[in-house]
């Protein structure tokens, strides 16, 4: 049993030190603190350049580095602004984005066979993502599902009728979405 705990010891030590060898890339999310001035402390993208921006440090190059390496240079930099030498920790919060987690995203919840978020590869519009969802659950409750979307900071609201839609009463409210908009599908009421 000894064994078994001090194995599982050193690995995540070897996990934890490989993490903190690594070199920095682009992309990458790096954790940002300073002991002295915890205001200072932050979540940082290394940018596509390979450069961080941190306040009165000014713009650093963290590609290539570690985050070893990374601290001892913002020390550096930040060690005229105090008057003892500055406690700085820089640790990898998370590896790079690819280029799926960047593309704009639909969400739809709810009584719906898959929900979940939609990469939008095409304009889609409800309907269409209700398919891509794989369609209404039993339970849906498809007189009143809503769009909600975010216009100049604003949340707003679309109510859609699927009954409307389908029996070709009202086209029109089968609207296009935009890149985060939320499709609510909500569960029926006992007498709907």
């Amino acid at each position: 049993m000894r064994i078994l705990v001090l194995l599982m010891f050193l690995l995540s030590c070897s996990g934890a030190a490989l993490a903190q060898s690594a070199t920095l890339e682009p992309g990458d999310v790096i954790s940002i603190s300073v002991y002295q001035e915890p205001k200072l402390d932050r979540q940082v993208i290394i940018g596509p350049t390979g450069m961080i921006s941190f306040p009165l440090a000014g713009q650093i190059r963290a590609a290539g580095l570690t985050p070893a390496a990374l601290e001892n240079v913002i020390k550096q930099r930040l060690k005229s602004r105090f008057t003892e030498e500055p406690d700085v920790t820089v640790s990898l919060a998370a590896l790079k984005t690819t280029e799926e987690d960047l593309k704009p995203r639909i969400f739809i919840t709810g009584e719906v066979l898959r929900p979940g978020f939609y990469v939008i590869r095409q304009k889609l519009n409800i309907m269409q993502l209700i398919a891509e969802a794989g369609g209404f659950s039993p339970f849906a409750a498809t007189r009143r599902i809503q769009v909600r979307r975010k216009i100049d900071g604003a949340d707003s609201i679309f109510v859609f009728n699927y009954n409307d839609f389908f029996s070709g009463n009202n086209l029109a409210d089968n609207i296009g979405l935009h890149a985060g908009d939320v499709i609510i599908v909500p569960e029926r009421g006992l007498f709907e």
